[in-house]
């Protein structure tokens, strides 16, 4: 996984609230052995001209601006992958399902929480300027955009793994001397068959 420390891009606003993981990557688009490849399936039900993902002014966006509770529903890694094939880097809302928002950080996609008000403010801001420039910095655990600056809550262990690009087995392997000296010794421990 790609490590995180600053991310520069544009947004998308999707102001509906309540998305669920069948809604970011529907059941007919999970029939893949690969985690990538997921983009076509993103937000399919609802893609057409009038939806922002499919407006040209906002073309090449990283970062996606949500309504509030993005990401509930069941556990499906694939609404990660598909935002991450999609190019997207970072999702901001006012709240994410715990399940998404625990994938996402496992997979190196940013959940940015912010107040609701903070987040509708940012959506009117893009609205009215589809190239404005937002600056994430995980290290300051901050979202700028213009004069603005944003503080966002983010446990230090996830600060961590995105800031060295550790996914959960790198972690692993973070103790793998004290794996290896476990495995040598455990035999000793392994029920024998004695022969008589």
């Amino acid at each position: 996984m790609d490590a995180f420390t600053v991310h520069t891009g544009t947004a998308v606003p999707l102001r509906r609230a309540n998305v669920d993981t069948d809604q970011i990557i529907p059941s007919d688009f999970l029939k893949r052995i690969s985690r990538t490849g997921f983009e076509d399936g993103l937000f399919a039900g609802w893609r057409g001209p009038d939806f922002p993902l499919d407006q040209s002014c906002y073309a090449g966006a990283t970062i996606l601006l949500a309504g509030p509770d993005f990401g509930i529903g069941s556990s499906r890694e694939h609404a990660v992958w598909a935002l991450q094939d999609a190019a997207f880097r970072v999702v901001v809302s006012a709240r994410f399902g715990d399940i998404f928002r625990g994938n996402a950080l496992k997979g190196g996609l940013l959940p940015v929480q912010l107040e609701d008000t903070a987040v509708q403010g940012l959506m009117a801001v893009v609205e009215g300027d589809p190239t404005t420039q937002f600056v994430v910095d995980l290290e300051a655990r901050e979202l700028r955009v213009g004069g603005a600056s944003h503080l966002f809550p983010l446990e230090d262990s996830y600060q961590r793994r995105l800031l060295l690009g550790q996914d959960d087995i790198s972690l692993t392997l973070e103790h793998e001397d004290a794996i290896g000296a476990f495995e040598k010794s455990r035999s000793a421990l392994l029920p024998r068959v004695v022969s008589s």
